[in-house]
């Protein structure tokens, strides 16, 4: 079993207020990200809870938020709220 296995996973869960307050906190502190998400991305469905993942980025301790659908693929895309920033699709 190879060690990314477990990144496949969700690692905890967190209301959809939480998630929101999260999301705007990070696009007020992040120059960039308020474009990449309205270029990138659909509004999410609503829902009380969504995953939370690992970010699977190395010596990234962060945690990966739902931030909307991807607007050309199939997929969940996540935001970091580690050092690394990065954006993912789940």
């Amino acid at each position: 079993m190879t060690s990314n296995v477990s990144q496949n996973y969700p690692y905890t869960s967190e209301t959809e207020a939480d998630r929101a307050k999260l999301i705007a906190s990070l696009v007020a502190a992040r120059d960039d990200l308020a474009g990449k998400l309205a270029n990138e991305t659909t509004p999410l469905d609503a829902s009380e809870r969504w995953w939370v993942w690992k970010c699977p980025t190395k010596g990234c301790a962060g945690l990966l938020h739902a931030a909307g659908y991807a607007a050309e693929k199939h997929a969940v895309y996540v935001v970091c709220d580690g050092t690394c920033g990065q954006t993912f699709l789940r």
